[in-house]
């Protein structure tokens, strides 16, 4: 073993993360790389495989080759720069055929750009786990639980890119929510429902990523296979219909069961 991937070897911590124009949260995020075998640890959610370097090239290359987790199967391409106990990546999402140019993750590019630092990192304040405490509930998620991908969404108003609407996912297990942009956690929560009120109400009790600490209102409806939500921004009022305008801070997204 020489070169790169020698220096490679070990724990790396995210320490700053951009997905698609987006600011994300990172907390608790690494990559720990044994030999050509790695292991993405993002919030609890473990995906593995095996990275080739090619540090011959400008900028230089990897490739992720998914073999467990979500991504079975699936590649992801990247580049590369290390200095120090710095390593620098732009990679794009999953399936992407595209590999990245340049250190950018401008939006609707469908790449991640992170910053990663050797070892086991703390988590800084901002972005540790808060304790949301015991798991009270009114209703357990039954109605939403499995796995879903997302058909449409809109953030304030403004529509997401379809590159970023393509690679989101929601997981909910019991009363347990992880939604996902690709490989990266956009956040966790404790899910509540009533599904006595018109229309049906939802809320989140965010554990970690995005409103982390905080609690988001929403409303849900469920027509056959598709799921409808809209989510208010942690603090504010819950919407009384599935609406997002400009200025209104809202969330709407429409999901579909999971292959």
């Amino acid at each position: 073993m020489t070169g790169d991937l020698k220096e490679l070897q070990g724990t790396w911590t995210v320490v700053e993360l951009e997905t698609d124009g987006a600011k994300m949260p990172y907390g608790g995020s690494k990559i720990v790389l044994n030999g050509r075998k790695f292991t993405t640890i993002a919030m609890g959610n473990d995906f593995g495989g095996t990275v080739e370097f090619n540090a011959l090239k400008k900028p230089k290359t990897f490739d992720l080759l998914f073999t467990t987790g979500p991504h079975q199967g699936k590649k992801s391409l990247g580049i590369y720069e290390l200095e120090g106990d710095t390593w620098r990546i732009c990679l794009a999402f999953a399936g992407v055929k595209t590999r990245p140019k340049e250190f950018a993750a401008t939006p609707g590019s469908g790449f991640a750009l992170e910053t990663l630092r050797r070892g086991d990192v703390s988590a800084t304040e901002d972005e540790a786990e808060p304790d949301i405490g015991p798991a009270p509930y009114t209703e357990l998620a039954t109605e939403l639980e499995g796995e879903w991908q997302m058909l449409s969404g809109s953030m304030d108003g403004h529509p997401m890119e379809a590159s970023l609407v393509k690679h989101g996912r929601r997981v909910v297990k019991g009363n347990r929510l992880t939604v996902l942009f690709g490989p990266q956690v956009y956040l966790k929560a404790r899910v509540t429902l009533d599904s006595s009120k018109s229309p049906k109400q939802v809320d989140y009790t965010i554990s970690s990523g995005a409103g982390a600490g905080g609690t988001q209102s929403g409303i849900y409806e469920l027509d056959g296979k598709t799921l409808k939500l809209c989510m208010a921004v942690a603090g504010k009022p819950r919407p009384g219909e599935f609406a997002s305008a400009k200025g209104d801070g809202r969330t709407l997204t429409v999901w579909k069961p999971a292959k």
